[in-house]
């Protein structure tokens, strides 16, 4: 049985109290334990970060990006040992898992470049022998707290951005799949990054709430839930701290009538089943535009029954279990919900067979096999609310402004996508829809990490995407600095207020 830690100033430390169990969602077995950190331990990592900040922001950028570049391939060279743990905790399988550390060392990647992006303005003689010219500074201590679904990428896109601008950074991931924490600990100390400049508090609300109150804390950044991620935010700049809170999804796909269908059934199913649906960009609702519907149902079903569901594990594994029993029940509840609004239920998921012979109903492990609801009613629950699991929605509509007008009426504003072979029609969409990330012709329009990651309405609380130059920013803050070095033959009082000249 594993016995995940905390990592404290630069080592493994054994929590004082609380554990909580970590289960192998394949088999629904407990694999281990994680400890919950109580205050004391959360007050211990940020001691150990206050001390080590001082000589970290001193740091040359050169020496920074060194470590940044060591970290980077230590990634690299342990990228399936870090799969393996994510696919035994979460349950994805491992080419999932291995895609997941990929997409994260594109964050490590673009922070390598720390000594471009920190490079300020500069402007010479605004006035007589004075120059003006800006710089950005880290802020000190800072926190993320991040999701199960994610438990590498969603840290990479926050604390190599941290580090590399001279924070120091206390991570506070899931304790549903903790294990990914605690290796990448142990590289970035391999790669030389002082101790206490990266620590790992695991815990539960006892560790979020003290990381939200603690006053030598002075940013948070926050993937999750929406009600969580607005509870985050609330209570965060309650106590006076910068905070990101990225929250939930429900991601819709528009397909116009003149699409190629096979690459949109093909988009769909990757987009809505890859990791089980537990993502928050995963593609949720297909929004179908009157006459297509038929068509494409057939295909998705098609493509559907050909999937390979099993441990993550097993190479021949397409996807695997959810992550817990109780989020398992939850998603399949919408099923029954579903039909009882009046969709049809095309593909059940529950009976989808499990390598190895047994329904997912029936087998061991947290299974549901990739659900198809069609004719799902516009305003629905199906349709509305997320669901964070492999069922997929399809709603016909009659036009693209129905289409539209369902999209933007929704709670969430994350990602959307539309298909489509009209230019005309997907720059209209990408000028009139209200959601922070669109793909034209792509489902998962996660941008790449020189770009920056956010939604809209109630998927982000606050003005601040995370990764890219946004990124940069909210881990610093700046200064504008006016500058005169005298000649020495000048001089005198002048009690006016200063005027440029």
């Amino acid at each position: 049985m594993k016995n995940v830690t905390h990592w404290i100033a630069g080592a493994p430390v054994e929590g004082s109290g609380r554990t909580s169990e970590i289960f192998n969602p394949a088999t629904g077995e407990v694999s281990g334990q994680v400890h919950l950190a109580s205050v004391a331990e959360v007050d211990a990592a940020v001691a150990a970060a206050v001390a080590a900040y001082p000589a970290w922001r001193d740091s040359s950028l050169v020496k920074r990006s060194q470590v940044l570049f060591r970290f980077r391939e230590l990634m690299y060279a342990n990228r399936d040992e870090l799969a393996r743990l994510i696919s035994e905790e979460h349950g994805k399988v491992h080419s999932d898992a291995l895609g997941e550390v990929a997409r994260g060392l594109e964050v490590v990647e673009f922070a390598c470049g720390i000594p471009h992006l920190l490079k300020g303005g500069f402007s010479e003689g605004v006035s007589t022998r004075v120059d003006s010219y800006s710089i950005r500074q880290p802020l000190g201590v800072v926190a993320g707290i991040t999701p199960f679904n994610f438990p590498a990428m969603v840290p990479m896109w926050m604390y190599p951005i941290a580090i590399a601008t001279g924070n120091a950074f206390i991570l506070k991931p899931s304790e549903k799949d903790p294990s990914a924490s605690l290796l990448m600990a142990s590289l970035w100390k391999q790669a030389g990054l002082p101790d206490g400049v990266f620590s790992v508090v695991q815990g539960d609300k006892v560790a979020v709430d003290r990381l939200l109150e603690h006053p030598d804390v002075r940013a948070v950044s926050f993937v999750g839930s929406t009600p969580i991620a607005k509870y985050v935010y609330e209570t965060g700049t309650s106590h006076g701290k910068r905070v990101q809170a990225l929250g939930g999804a429900k991601n819709h796909m528009l397909v116009l009538p003149d699409a190629d269908l096979d690459l949109v059934a093909d988009a769909a199913v990757s987009a809505g089943f890859g990791s089980a649906g537990e993502r928050c960009m995963a593609i949720s609702v297909v929004l179908a535009v009157d006459p297509v519907g038929d068509e494409l149902i057939d295909k998705i079903v098609s493509r559907v029954s050909e999937l390979t569901i099993g441990p993550g594990d097993d190479p021949a594994s397409q996807m695997g279990p959810l992550v817990t029993r109780v989020h398992r029940d939850k998603v399949v509840s919408y099923l029954d919900t579903g039909v009882a609004e009046g969709a049809k239920l095309v593909v059940d998921g529950r009976r989808t067979p499990i390598l190895g012979g047994a329904a997912a109903e029936d087998a061991p492990g947290f299974w549901l096999g990739p659900t198809v609801l069609d004719h799902v009613p516009a305003g629905s629950r199906v349709q509305q609310e997320e669901i964070f699991g492999p069922v997929l929605a399809v709603v016909r509509v009659s036009s693209y402004e129905e289409g539209l007008e369902l999209i933007n009426g929704g709670e969430f504003g994350n990602g959307t996508a539309i298909f489509t072979n009209d230019g005309g029609a997907a720059r209209r969409f990408q000028n009139e829809v209200e959601v922070g990330m669109i793909g034209i012709n792509v489902p998962i329009p996660v941008p790449m990490a020189f770009y920056s990651f956010g939604g809209w309405k109630s998927s982000l609380f606050g003005d601040t995407h995370v990764h890219g130059t946004e990124g940069v920013h909210f881990y610093t803050r700046g200064k504008v600095v006016t500058s005169r070095w005298l000649d020495p033959s000048h001089g005198g009082v002048n009690l006016g207020f200063p005027t440029n000249k």
